[in-house]
């Protein structure tokens, strides 16, 4: 199968139009047109592809070029950091739900004291420091892994 056709099938395999195609990956639907009609996509509208449809770069063009594995690799981790970043807003939405409830709980049972607020202080420091590693240091992090990686696989 061409890489023409294979652009053609993966899209009416989903049942989508040309419109709907070019919205999802952020492309034009001109682009779109042009790629079906035989004309090479470039990296970027490549990896935008191989996003929208989930398959690998070299999947869509039936190679297995350097430039493609790494451009693979570009999707994959960013794949992987929107899942780190969806967990962080979900734990984060955990916590305000349940420290507002655990606060409700401690305002109507015991007026008095306030050990609610030591659970959510805690929990939010928790949160915090996870968002710090997520969103700031996650490029240090990585360095440090692939040098620890380099290091381990010399010797």
């Amino acid at each position: 199968m061409s890489t023409t056709n294979t652009f053609r099938a993966l899209r009416l395999a989903r049942a989508w139009s040309q419109e709907q195609l070019a919205e999802m990956a952020g492309l034009s639907t001109r682009t779109i047109q042009r790629i079906e009609n035989g004309e090479r996509p470039g990296r970027e509208t490549l990896s935008a592809l191989a996003a929208v449809f989930e398959v690998s770069v070299a999947e869509l063009t039936g190679s297995a070029v350097a430039e493609e594995h790494a451009l693979d690799q570009n999707i994959t981790a960013a794949r992987e950091r929107i899942a780190a970043e969806s967990r962080f807003y979900r734990a984060a939405l955990a916590a305000a739900v349940v420290c507002t409830l655990l606060y409700l709980l401690n305002h109507f049972t015991s007026p008095t004291s306030h050990w609610s607020l030591w659970v959510a202080a805690i929990w939010f420091a928790l949160i915090a420091l996870r968002g710090m590693r997520i969103f700031l240091f996650s490029g240090l992090i990585h360095t440090w892994q692939q040098k620890r990686l380099q290091r381990l696989l010399r010797r």
